[in-house]
């Protein structure tokens, strides 16, 4: 079995460096699957979140896994009509109830939206009862005016702030703003939301060839690499093995200078922001429903 690395928060507290993201795995049942499938492989890591609307899976298949729960890390997000002092404390009570567990390894609110200082202060005191061992962020990369605002508040600094990264967005920008206080980055859309051009780059073409595998493992082995907590999705079972089969190789000093000059600092997922706000309003209603 593949054994993967570990690395540790700012809080001490230990996370599987590789995860399964359950992110547009289509309902309970799928994510179930998928989630089984990946904690036979050995996967401990499983990063989902309320408007996912596949809670429920996740929790299913832990449970059904036969594992121990304290070897298992789960990853979940707020939603922003869930953030306020009090409204937060609430929603993530419903968040156990939904995963059915008795605590939470990381919570994240989803988005530098709403209410997001009252969202943060509950998170410190769910994570001062143990309901959630570790809090940080998600997207604050879009804005660092908001970046900027929380950490002028907070009293626990994020313990990871997830943002889409990729060789083609290493967010260095983000790394120099959150280094002093330990947050590591998690990658999101972390093979370029498959971008066939980021893939077929010629310098992973030629490092598959050298340590016979894919370009895609040769991304997911550079993230490793770089320190990045990294959660590809899928649900496809070969898929989810062959993201996994990274932890046998390593790239050179050379090598991973090489992949960082292809850092253009491209995104993916970049909207106006009045757009951003139409999608965010999109999920509400759904959002609601699924509690």
């Amino acid at each position: 079995m593949t054994q993967q690395t570990y690395v540790t928060l700012n809080n001490g507290v230990k996370i599987p460096q590789f995860g399964l993201g359950v992110f547009l795995v289509d309902g309970d049942n799928n994510t179930e699957d998928a989630v089984i499938e990946a904690l036979k492989l050995g996967y401990r890591h499983i990063d989902t979140a309320h408007a996912y609307f596949n809670e429920r899976g996740v929790g299913e298949a832990i449970k059904k896994s036969g594992i121990p729960r304290e070897e298992i890390f789960v990853t979940s997000k707020l939603w922003p009509t869930e953030y306020g002092e009090g409204l937060t404390y609430k929603a993530v009570e419903k968040m156990l109830k939904r995963l059915q567990l008795d605590y939470i390894d990381m919570v994240l609110l989803h988005h530098p939206m709403r209410d997001f200082i009252g969202g943060w202060k509950d998170l410190e005191k769910l994570n001062a009862d143990g309901k959630v061992k570790a809090i940080g962020i998600s997207n604050f990369d879009k804005d660092f005016n908001k970046l900027d605002e929380l950490l002028k508040v907070a009293k626990v600094m994020p313990a990871v702030c997830q943002s889409e990264c990729h060789p083609y967005q290493t967010q260095q920008k983000l790394r120099n703003a959150l280094g002093k206080y330990n947050t590591l980055i998690e990658a999101y859309y972390p093979i370029g939301h498959g971008d066939k051009n980021l893939i077929n780059e010629p310098i992973f073409t030629k490092l598959a060839q050298k340590y016979n595998k894919t370009n895609v493992q040769i991304i997911l082995r550079w993230h490793i690499q770089y320190g990045n907590i990294v959660i590809p999705k899928s649900s496809n079972p070969v898929h989810i093995k062959e993201n996994f089969e990274i932890f046998d190789f390593e790239l050179s000093p050379e090598e991973m200078e090489e992949i960082k000059k292809l850092d253009t600092a491209k995104y993916y997922f970049l909207v106006p922001f009045a757009e951003y706000e139409k999608i965010i309003d999109g999920y509400n209603e759904n959002v609601a429903k699924y509690d």
